[in-house]
């Protein structure tokens, strides 16, 4: 084990990598969708990011010296994203079908800000269930599922191998033979964190979300599609 954790802050990758791989992967999946619909190979490029978020998004919780303020930003970038996020992927304001994906990130810090404060088995998983029901009944990108495998990061943070690879295959077990069954590599890439942050462009990975979306907005909005 230590010559693991020796290796790993060797030849590890910083959290920072970890998040630019996270919005690159997310680009590529949203331009597929976008632009390049039967580029099937796009989607499956874009599973990697979710897992990614999910898991530095429970590494924040830990660390973060204000988690109010932080699940803020999120609610605040979120309801900023909606415009874009609609425009870009339906071509139309004001729909219902599908939230993006910082509703879900912002409900599972939620459940892990009450996780963190109270120890009741039975009161965690009304709570999880809750944010679950939540994220189902205002269709956010994964929905409970989202839910499920940040708490499952959060349950297992004690123990990072264990965290990863019940996600991956719950993950896997879930999808089999669909695209998000390739998410499940994204858990194992993570093996390679180094448990540092790395460069800190906070804000930066914040605004791109709203920000490419918009550009894609704007491509629709002129006809671009291939």
């Amino acid at each position: 084990m230590e010559k693991m954790e020796i290796w790993l802050e060797k030849h590890g990758v910083s959290a920072f990598w970890f998040k630019l791989l996270a919005i690159i992967s997310m680009t590529i999946d949203h331009v597929g969708a976008v632009l390049f619909p039967n580029q099937i190979w796009m989607r499956v490029v874009g599973r990697f990011a979710f897992p990614i978020f999910c898991f530095f998004l429970v590494e924040g919780a830990y660390h973060t010296s204000n988690i109010r303020r932080y699940e803020g930003r999120l609610l605040a970038f979120a309801l900023i994203s909606e415009v874009p996020f609609d425009l870009a992927l339906f071509g139309q304001l004001g729909q219902w079908q599908h939230q993006n994906v910082f509703f879900t990130l912002f409900f599972g810090l939620v459940t892990m800000d009450i996780f963190l404060h109270c120890q009741n088995k039975i009161i965690r998983i009304l709570v999880f269930i809750s944010s679950g029901l939540l994220c189902e009944l205002l269709h956010t990108d994964y929905g409970i599922v989202g839910i499920l495998f940040i708490v499952l990061f959060f349950a297992f943070h004690e123990d990072k191998r264990m965290a990863k690879g019940s996600v991956c295959l719950m993950n896997f077990a879930m999808y089999f033979r669909q695209i998000q069954m390739y998410a499940s590599l994204a858990c194992i890439l993570l093996l390679g964190y180094n448990g540092k942050r790395g460069p800190s462009m906070r804000l930066f990975f914040y605004v791109y979300y709203p920000l490419h979306l918009s550009v894609l907005a704007f491509l629709v909005k002129k006809g671009i599609t291939f």
